[in-house]
């Protein structure tokens, strides 16, 4: 079965597509689309979703996270998982369609902020942003400021992405935080001066706020 399945993948492979997704960081070349439509012909297979994953090939990875249980891997399987995720896509489709659904995800979410690996512990502040949103009860959103203030500005790539996500979350769904969100994004200009194409909002943290807090306004 999983022959066959990597065969197809290989046909889909484009590579116009690999071209683009290269300048990501991501080593694939199959349009996702299509892979969705795949996902969804092959319906739920963990075993294949596994078999998949244990080839280590980037779009067979993807179609594994569309296609498995999410609450049929182990605590210890997911913390393999995302230690051997190492591009962008991946991490993100295994945290958001994987991990988020797992009866693990507090407890993943705890140790793998705390990780020295940068890749593991994004993925970590990726759930707890999530948490921040949905599920603050039990959250230290003070202690997660003063960790933000004090490690964003020199925190690598991936890492810096996630925890200035986390603040801006902040300061968006959480009022009483928002003053101090704001400022702690105003002083340490992290992504101030990122390209974003028109129409989009900007990532740096005070713009990204008070954008998303005129929408809900409007919309109230």
């Amino acid at each position: 079965m999983v022959t066959g399945v990597m065969a197809e993948l290989a046909a889909l492979d484009d590579p116009k597509v690999r071209a683009v997704n290269e300048r990501h960081g991501d080593d694939h070349g199959v349009n996702l689309g299509k892979l969705r439509a795949l996902a969804k012909r092959l319906k739920t297979q963990q075993d294949l979703a596994r078999e998949l994953w244990e080839t280590g090939d980037t779009a067979a990875r993807l179609l594994a996270t569309l296609i498995c249980r999410p609450k049929a891997f182990e605590r210890d399987e997911l913390d393999a998982m995302v230690r051997e995720a190492r591009t962008p896509k991946v991490q993100d489709w295994l945290v958001n369609y994987v991990v988020k659904k797992s009866p693990h995800s507090g407890e993943l979410r705890v140790s793998w902020s705390a990780d020295p690996d940068p890749v593991v512990a994004s993925a970590g502040w990726a759930l707890t942003t999530e948490s921040v949103a949905k599920k603050p009860e039990g959250l230290d959103l003070e202690g997660l400021l003063d960790v933000i203030e004090a490690e964003l500005k020199d925190a690598p790539a991936p890492l810096q992405w996630a925890m200035n996500h986390c603040l801006a979350q902040i300061g968006i769904e959480h009022p009483e935080h928002r003053a101090r969100a704001i400022g702690i994004g105003e002083r340490l200009g992290v992504l101030k001066d990122y390209p974003v194409s028109p129409g989009c909002t900007s990532p740096f943290a005070p713009v990204w706020i008070d954008e998303m807090v005129r929408r809900q306004q409007h919309k109230r």
